[in-house]
């Protein structure tokens, strides 16, 4: 194929919502809460933190190297930078990046549900939101047609920023959702750190520290999470990567998307478990946290109702950009290598993810695994192989020039080491005790 014309972003301050939004989504603001419920509190959160700075970031910077680079998104990317197999290596990713999409949009339709539940219950009327969940098992009608009504409405939205492109579309969209996210964080925050008997719950997410609470298993959960909250994965971050400009500086894009995905989780926790305690609420609820308990803390606090659809209007919006991410990747991925236009494209992705979005409707016994295998399972892996795509088949003189881009001096040789070597190693880490977790039920740290 020739190459072609990239489309890059317009500004720095349009670039940098963009990122941020596609690393927040549903990891940041749902998935970091109720993991830090299950894993304890402070020690997860620390250590969490700790694994951004060092392991996120510079993953980040990888995925971004590669993209930049070859100036190409999964389908290609691999191939181009080097990769034995890479040309199936990107098909492969490809192909998950459907599925994950699928069951994705189906996810943020549930939140979409919910925002719409809180508005209406606001004018008096009774609505029950979780009618839009699938069943634990078995199958359930009602849930179904709220879930394909839902679905069709998220892929349509999606559609129509796509259509748009990159500047007039994507980054257009990201300048107001991630801005309005952290607004309406503060605002929650406010609100819940100010009810009675909220100071226990501040307290036991980030006001409390014993180094016997940093158990293997509380560092291995964080570790996961830090690559689920930053979209890491070999697929959303390197077609975004491929629009950077020549010049942008990739170290401290990346530290600051890192800062900006992690500051969104604390701040969610800080809005979410001092509520919690405060009504006396079961914090390690688990996924049910944002689902279950928190519409009950809504419902108990005045003006219950307003604060319960901002925040889910909130969780909304930034899902929102990652789901628009995903759909990126498939949409340039054939618009990069075949002769079809973009419109068309689009039309073609939406109407395949709309299809595979179905079966994880069915119930929780369906979309629990569907999840597990094509989201948390296949990021790491994706990731794994986009770090050494960057930094072991990318000529080493080209890496470190696209690292060194926008920098004062070059880019430290020793830290190009620790992306080596360190980063594959703990994202191994990471993906094997996942399958000895999740497909075998076996724990490497009791």
């Amino acid at each position: 194929m020739e190459e072609i014309e990239r489309e890059t972003f317009s500004s720095f301050f349009g670039q940098l919502m963009t990122m941020i939004g596609v690393a927040v989504g549903l990891g940041a603001v749902w998935r970091f809460p109720y993991m830090v419920g299950r894993f304890g509190g402070s020690a997860f959160v620390l250590f969490y933190i700790f694994i951004v700075l060092f392991i996120g970031i510079p993953a980040l910077m990888c995925e971004w190297t590669l993209g930049r680079h070859t100036k190409r998104g999964t389908l290609g990317a691999f191939e181009k930078g080097g990769l034995p197999g890479g040309k199936i290596v990107g098909a492969f990713l490809f192909g998950i990046v459907f599925f994950a999409t699928g069951y994705y949009s189906n996810a943020l339709g549930w939140v979409g549900f919910f925002a719409l539940s809180e508005f209406v219950n606001a004018l008096g009327l009774h609505f029950d939101a979780s009618l839009i969940l699938p069943p634990q098992e078995g199958f359930n009608l009602t849930s179904f047609l709220l879930q394909l009504l839902m679905t069709f409405s998220v892929i349509f939205t999606c559609g129509y920023v796509l259509l748009k492109g990159l500047r007039q579309g994507i980054e257009k969209i990201s300048k107001w959702i991630v801005p309005g996210l952290f607004t309406i964080l503060i605002i929650l925050i406010f609100r819940s750190v100010t009810l009675e008997g909220a100071n226990q719950g501040i307290n036991w997410f980030i006001g409390r520290f014993a180094i016997s609470e940093l158990t293997p298993s509380v560092m291995a959960a964080a570790l996961g999470m830090a690559f689920f909250s930053m979209s890491l994965g070999g697929t959303f971050m390197v077609i975004y990567g491929s629009y950077l400009h020549s010049n942008a500086n990739i170290p401290k894009n990346a530290l600051l998307t890192g800062v900006g995905a992690s500051l969104a989780g604390i701040l969610a926790g800080f809005a979410i478990f001092p509520a919690v305690f405060a009504f006396a609420l079961e914090p390690s609820s688990g996924p049910d946290l944002i689902f279950s308990t928190l519409p009950q803390t809504f419902s108990r606090m005045p003006l219950g109702w307003l604060f319960g659809f901002l925040f889910f209007f909130g969780l909304f919006g930034a899902a929102f950009l990652s789901d628009v991410a995903a759909f990126e990747v498939l949409v340039r991925g054939i618009t990069d290598n075949s002769r079809v236009e973009r419109k068309k494209a689009v039309r073609i992705i939406c109407a395949i993810v709309f299809v595979l979005a179905i079966p994880p409707m069915i119930n929780f016994k369906v979309f629990i695994p569907w999840d597990l295998a094509f989201g948390s399972g296949m990021q790491a892996l994706g990731s794994l192989l986009a770090v050494v795509t960057a930094v072991w088949f990318i000529r080493r003189s080209n890496a470190l020039k696209e690292l060194s881009e926008g920098m004062a001096k070059p880019f430290p040789v020793f830290l190009y080491w620790w992306m080596r070597i360190a980063i594959p190693t703990a994202i191994l880490f990471v993906g094997i005790n996942w399958i000895l977790e999740s497909l075998f039920h076996v724990r490497i740290f009791g």
